[in-house]
């Protein structure tokens, strides 16, 4: 008999606490319609229930969700964590042969799907439930009439029973899929409420401007948590909105990426519009260039919260709270991605797992209790990103002597050229520095002399193109300025609103066959 307990809370159990606590109070706000955390139990219970008896949903089944951010969405989620089932969210702006291959990979026992979508349910060929009325499955809301909406007991979960299959954004193949536990989960949502958001409270309001399948969707568990009303925007993303909705709702946080803070903060209605309200405004993905952290400093005040973390870390690796952000010249963190997150351990390791001194650049390596449970079905992926217990981040970077974190780049975003490596995200640290720079992204692509050069495609503000090579010639090693540069329109994203390395390689190459340059 095993001498100790491995029982962990069900997570789902956050929404019977808070309901019991704040029955009235409100848990979600979208356009005119509101629920409170005691209607929001009450259907979280009722699908809970639907699940199990009309489509054999139980522990351990996997439930594929295709849809944009919506209620029912988000109660599929506490749904599938109160019967111990596994939540597997797809990004909404996949292909539906994306998601056929999550549905391959995960072996689902059921799709829930967003109406919009009918290609994505009929290539998964899964039985269906509908968000809104569809051919390929009956309405989940008229589904759930007559169901049993008391108080669902939540099934006895392990610390590493799933909970949900976290997919990884794919930039150098296929995403793969993380395994995030109850145990886990629960250690992340402590630490993130001690190292992001302290001290919020059910008077607290939180924005959602991202995908709520994916780092959104952890954000907005800890509003859960302390029983904080989560603002879901209605349409397609729009800075003007996002800024109504933070005065109206007296927003106190939200959750996004470095690309669409610098959106937020450059919309002339930013300054039409009260935003005293927000006192946290975190951002990750990606440290933020300096460019725009100094305008978003000057137009939020010191609401910036940094941290990094992959989904198989779930966000917490290192923070640089909002009390360290500096807008001043000479800033001594400038470049930093903070120090080490509440109960994790962070290592710079060489090539062979060996530590390095402080200074030296390597590979992030990282462990504690945030750490996934390796990825789904992919022993072979599972044997490369661990070593001795650590997780290999594939991020380089380099700590120096207080325990401060500076990233260089992944180590899939260096390039050899003439036998030097170079990291990109110093050049375009440097490229974002010129004033009619908008947006920058320096790649590596074969050349038959120097075996890789570096290409800068950079966006203006007015569409110019400047002589980006005089001016970054003196601010930089002539060793690593790039050998071209293009001026687009605009930098291919990911769905989660990310510059992604892989997107403008790839858009590169096919300008270049299209006109037989290169």
């Amino acid at each position: 008999m095993t001498p100790y307990s491995t029982r962990t809370m069900n997570l789902g159990h956050l929404v019977d606490q808070t309901a019991r606590r704040l029955p009235d109070r409100p848990a979600m706000i979208r356009g005119d319609r509101r629920w409170c955390w005691a209607q929001m139990r009450a259907r979280v219970d009722a699908m809970g229930r639907m699940l199990a008896r009309d489509h054999g949903i139980g522990k351990g089944d996997r439930v594929l969700v295709q849809s944009p951010n919506n209620h029912q969405m988000w109660e599929s989620l506490w749904a599938c964590l109160k019967l111990g089932a596994i939540w597997v969210p797809a990004n909404f702006r996949g292909t539906p042969d994306d998601l056929r291959w999550m549905a391959e990979l995960s072996r689902p026992r059921l799709l829930i799907c967003e109406a919009a979508f009918p290609d994505h349910a009929a290539i998964c060929d899964l039985p269906a439930l509908a968000i809104g009325q569809a051919a390929f499955g009956p309405d989940i809301d008229a589904a759930l009439s007559g169901h049993d909406d008391s108080p669902l007991r939540p099934a006895d979960i392990d610390r590493d029973d799933p909970a949900w299959l976290f997919f990884t954004s794919g930039s150098t193949g296929r995403p793969k899929a993380a395994i995030l536990t109850h145990g886990q989960m629960g250690f992340v949502i402590a630490n993130h409420l001690a190292d992001l958001i302290p001290g919020t409270t059910e008077d607290d309001a939180s924005l959602v401007v991202a995908p709520l399948s994916h780092g959104a969707g952890v954000h907005q568990m800890l509003q859960v948590a302390r029983g904080a009303a989560t603002i879901l925007p209605e349409g397609a993303f729009e800075p003007s909105e996002i800024w109504r909705l933070v005065e109206r709702h007296r927003v106190s946080n939200m959750f996004t990426v470095p690309t669409i803070v610098k959106l937020l903060t450059e919309d002339p209605s930013i300054d039409r519009h009260d935003r005293s309200s927000l006192r946290h405004v975190i951002y990750a993905g990606a440290p933020m260039y300096r460019a725009d952290q100094i305008r978003a400093l000057e137009r939020l005040g010191p609401v910036l919260v940094q941290y990094f973390g992959l989904g198989e870390v779930t966000g917490c690796i290192t923070v640089l709270p909002a009390r360290l952000h500096d807008a001043a010249e000479g800033w001594a963190l400038q470049g930093s991605c903070g120090f080490p997150r509440t109960g994790i351990q962070v290592e710079i390791q060489d090539e062979s797992g060996h530590p390095l001194p402080p200074g030296q650049t390597g590979e992030l390596c990282v462990t504690g209790g945030a750490v996934f449970a390796g990825y789904w079905n992919n022993p072979a992926a599972n044997a490369a990103s661990f070593r001795d217990g650590w997780f290999r981040t594939g991020d380089l970077g380099h700590m120096d002597e207080r325990g401060f974190f500076y990233l260089t780049g992944r180590e899939s975003d260096m390039f050899i050229s003439g036998g030097s490596n170079i990291h990109p995200r110093e050049i375009e640290e440097k490229l974002l520095l010129h004033p009619d720079v908008a947006e920058c992204a320096v790649v590596g692509m074969p050349d038959p002399t120097w075996g890789e050069i570096g290409v800068a495609i950079c966006v203006t503000r007015d569409g110019s193109s400047p002589d980006l090579a005089a001016w970054l010639a003196p601010r930089i090693a002539r060793y690593k300025l790039p050998k071209r540069f293009l001026f687009w329109d605009g930098l291919p994203k990911s769905g989660y609103g990310k510059i992604t390395k892989k997107l403008v390689r790839e858009e590169l190459t096919r300008r270049e066959a299209a006109t037989g340059d290169g």
